[in-house]
This record gives C-alpha cells, structure tokens and sequence, in this order.
C-alpha cells in the first residue's frame, strides 16, 4: 500500500518510510526522517525551525514562557 501525505507539521511523519522535500515543485531531498535531519539540508533546517516556534509560543496558563514556569 501507498499512501501520500502532504504535511506542513513535520512531526506528522517521523514514522514514515520516505519523506520527499519539495522545494519549487522539484524534489530537493528525499530519504528517512533520521536521515534528513542527520544530513543537515532543507529538512533539518524546515524541523529546526518548527521546533524553535513551539517553543516560543509554549506558555504556562499565565503567560510566562514554559522555562520561566519551571
């Protein structure tokens, strides 16, 4: 069976068999999570970024910063 998932949230396929990284409509990168991310390209930075924003925008119920909560 195959199936394709476009995902924006890239936590969606840590799991999946491969990964194809888009970029203008051509394949820039393409292989297994781990392996994207050890490589350093498009992927890596695409998950750092993501990772950087969540947490930014974690906050405890008063506002603060998850870090400041602890």
């Amino acid at each position: 069976r195959t199936t394709l998932i476009i995902a924006h949230r890239l936590s969606t396929v840590i799991d999946a068999d491969e990964i194809l990284v888009l970029v203008d409509g051509s394949v820039a990168e393409r292989g297994r999570f781990g392996d994207l991310l050890a490589k350093g390209g498009v992927f890596a930075g695409m998950w750092r970024r993501q990772q950087e924003a969540a947490a930014r925008s974690a906050v405890d119920e008063l506002g603060r910063p998850a870090e400041a909560a602890e």
